[in-house]
């Protein structure tokens, strides 16, 4: 079962890449970095991901160019593996084809642009924009690492933000949070101008069905998307499309033990491990 969820770690198909090569090279995060730690949980991973997009999704402006312009309701499996795949090139990738990753990946945004249902106009490498999707995506994952895998200290959550600046700033989040205190300055903010909408409900269902896992897993998966709304922010969470779809009595317990016990696992030929052995590589050559 845990391995089924370590599964979704893997580039998707077409997208292979060796993260052990080149020996030496340094990823953007600091290796054995609170992003390593974090990012190295599939469970953490899958949680922080969806609360993260929930996020997304309830700002007008980043709903629009999501839901009008991605895959997602076509395909979600592979939309989330893709973004799960430019998250671990991001932590663990070699500097190189981090930069390069991202290059494409702002090349593409440029062409993305539109109207909101307000009708206001949108485009997808707006400043504004690129700093509340970095800040989700760091908050998501973090809080997810914190509230299933093993608590992090006050210090460690600003590492999270701060090891993340470095790819911030190549796909232009120049003002993306550097620590968690500027992340709740950001929500803050930003929480006025959240909304919710029938896209929310969708995703919910989208996300609780869709094949990611195997039919016997999919209360398994279910659970997980639940688990994401528990840990969403209280503005998100009292919107009507997320009300009372959190968790359910006792089934905290069950999360955390199978984050827990995915983090124990092997990690096998995965991204992590990958990078691991490139760095290792270039130190004993230099013994």
């Amino acid at each position: 079962m845990l391995s089924t969820i370590q599964s979704l770690m893997k580039p998707p198909p077409g997208m292979a890449f060796d993260f052990s090569q080149p020996a030496g090279e340094p990823a953007l995060a600091p290796a054995g970095g609170v992003s390593w730690r974090v990012f190295a949980n599939p469970v953490a991973l899958f949680v922080g991901g969806v609360a993260a997009v929930l996020l997304e999704l309830a700002e007008p402006s980043v709903r629009a160019g999501v839901w009008d312009h991605s895959g997602f309701r076509r395909d979600p499996g592979l939309r989330l593996r893709r973004t799960g795949y430019a998250a671990m090139m991001t932590v663990y990738g070699p500097r190189s084809a981090a930069q390069e990753m991202i290059a494409r990946v702002v090349r593409m945004h440029g062409n993305v642009e539109g109207a909101t249902s307000a009708g206001l106009p949108y485009r997808a490498n707006d400043p504004r924009l690129l700093d509340w999707v970095h800040a989700t995506a760091a908050f998501g994952f973090t809080e997810a690492y914190h509230r299933y895998v093993r608590p992090l200290s006050a210090a460690d959550k600003d590492a999270a933000f701060a090891e993340g600046q470095h790819s911030a700033h190549l796909y232009g989040a120049h003002g993306a949070p550097r620590s968690w205190a500027e992340w709740e300055a950001l929500l803050a903010a930003t929480t006025p101008g959240l909304e919710g909408s029938a896209v929310l409900d969708e995703f919910l269902g989208i996300m609780a069905g869709a094949p990611l896992l195997p039919a016997p897993l999919r209360p398994l998966q279910r659970l997980l998307v639940r688990a994401a709304v528990e840990i969403s922010p209280a503005a998100l969470r009292s919107m009507p499309q997320l009300r009372g779809r959190g968790l359910r009595l006792g089934e905290a317990a069950l999360v955390r033990a199978l984050a827990q016990a995915a983090g124990l696992l092997p990690l096998g030929d995965s991204p992590p491990a990958q990078a691991a052995r490139r760095l290792a590589a270039s130190r004993d050559r230099d013994r």
